[in-house]
């Protein structure tokens, strides 16, 4: 019973992650109409979160280890419940763009934490395996079910809801953490914080991902965009530098030789740069497209919430049956049908039910790749490393999707021309994506040698 209640306490915290991520873009036309947002400023109530979290994952992850899973668990969620107070009740969009950073923050220390508790808690295996697909129902489902409830806050109670629902959830996940986890152990005083190689990564990932979201809307010679990427470029070598010559480095550099972390890396990368864009496109083809309200485009997301849901743990039964590698190459071939269907049955007019062939191929693969690649990403690493560990695999999660949202969106917009060129470019988007999910069929399917678990 402990297990089980421990259990529902991470899946809540994944929940609440997932959430957040997108639970706004429904709730962005009444902001910007509510706060006096610029149009071109908008987009970065979704932005902020993204950069922060992308930035702050690698700190994160090793304050994990270092701090303790409980400790940094439980603080995570109170920076969250705290942060969506005060968001719930901002009044410029300046202070909203402030807390969705703060937010994003929150979830770069959460994320990491909740991952690495259940893999120290959970013996590697069938239970493991189990936990996983059960902490990734909870996740893949929340990034499409936070449109639906997104809809549902917004029609209901106004933009506000959609950050104060999150209050009494985070800090109640923070205080049931705190009685059910394992407590941490005491420090020995063996092994260090190092905060230059912290602070180096942090300023390095977060200036990157900053990059990759506004070049796209600033442009890519912009004198912002071209800035970012040199300071970025400057904080990362000396980040190389600094762990080269540090005992006690933020990532070991003993991580890059485990071929199976380095392989999850690359498959989250490429499931966030697919998978993960796909609500964007969705999302503005039901509103934009389709003229779909809020809560009836939130409604649209059902489907696929609890399809994915179920895909993580037919996921789960099939790493038992034909091994992870294999499931994963299966995971994103269901993808890259389901997409390739999606994309041809997009329309300026036809029914919903012509999209539900590519939703449930796209569901079912989503939530089995999902809960394959952090099965990987945990296989094999010393208890003293999940955490960063989760936090390197996180990190290429966010910056990947970070950059193929960034190519997605360009890729749309060059083709938009025309009454329906919002169409057309929302579709370009899609075929784009399927053929994404197809090359991550070819890189799950031929790293034989790669210390993947079969």
């Amino acid at each position: 019973m402990h297990a089980r209640l421990s259990l529902l306490v991470l899946a809540l915290a994944q929940l609440v992650i997932a959430l957040d991520y997108n639970i706004v873009y429904v709730a962005l036309p009444e902001i910007g109409a509510d706060l006096g947002f610029a149009a071109h400023d908008l987009q970065w109530v979704v932005s902020a979160y993204v950069v922060t979290t992308g930035g702050f994952l690698l700190l994160g992850g090793r304050a994990a280890d270092l701090l303790g899973r409980r400790r940094t668990f439980a603080a995570a969620a109170l920076v969250y419940a705290g942060s969506s107070l005060v968001g719930g009740f901002a009044e410029s969009p300046g202070a909203l763009i402030a807390v969705r950073a703060l937010q994003g923050i929150g979830g770069s220390l959460l994320f990491p934490a909740t991952l690495s508790l259940i893999n120290t808690i959970y013996a590697e295996g069938a239970a493991r395996n189990r936990a996983l697909a059960v902490w990734g129902a909870a996740g893949a489902g929340g990034l499409c079910f936070g449109s639906l409830l997104g809809g549902v806050l917004v029609e209901a109670f106004g933009w506000h809801s959609v950050f104060l629902v999150n209050v009494p959830v985070a800090a109640g996940i923070a205080w049931a953490g705190w009685k059910l986890f394992p407590p941490d152990p005491r420090r020995t005083g063996t092994r260090q914080f190092d905060v230059t190689g912290a602070l180096a990564a942090t300023a390095g990932v977060t200036l990157l991902v900053f990059l990759l979201v506004n070049a796209p809307e600033a442009g890519w010679t912009s004198p912002l965009t071209m800035a970012s990427a040199v300071l970025s470029l400057v904080f990362l070598t000396l980040f190389a530098a600094v762990e080269k010559r540090s005992l006690n480095p933020l990532v070991p550099l003993r991580l890059f030789a485990h071929r199976g972390l380095v392989f999850a890396m690359a498959v989250t990368a490429l499931y966030s740069a697919t998978f993960s864009s796909l609500p964007y496109f969705l999302t503005l083809y039901f509103q934009t497209v389709r003229g779909y309200s809020a809560w009836t485009t939130g409604l649209a997301f059902l489907l696929p919430a609890v399809v994915t849901a179920i895909g993580t743990q037919i996921g789960e039964r099939a790493v038992a049956a034909v091994g992870v590698r294999r499931m994963l190459a299966g995971g994103m071939a269901l993808g890259a049908t389901g997409a390739a269907c999606l994309g041809l049955a997009l329309s300026a007019g036809g029914p919903y039910p012509l999209l539900l062939p590519g939703i449930v191929l796209l569901g079912l693969g989503q939530g089995a790749t999902w809960t394959g690649m952090w099965i990987v990403a945990a296989s094999g690493v010393a208890p003293e490393d999940q955490g960063v560990a989760s936090g390197m695999a996180s990190t290429s999660l966010q910056v990947g999707g970070a950059v193929g949202l960034a190519l997605l969106v360009a890729l749309a917009g060059a083709v938009v021309q025309g009454p329906s060129g919002e169409l057309a470019g929302i579709r370009v988007a899609v075929f784009a994506i399927a053929a994404g999910m197809g090359c991550g069929v070819l890189l799950t399917s031929n790293l034989r040698g790669a210390a993947v678990p079969v």
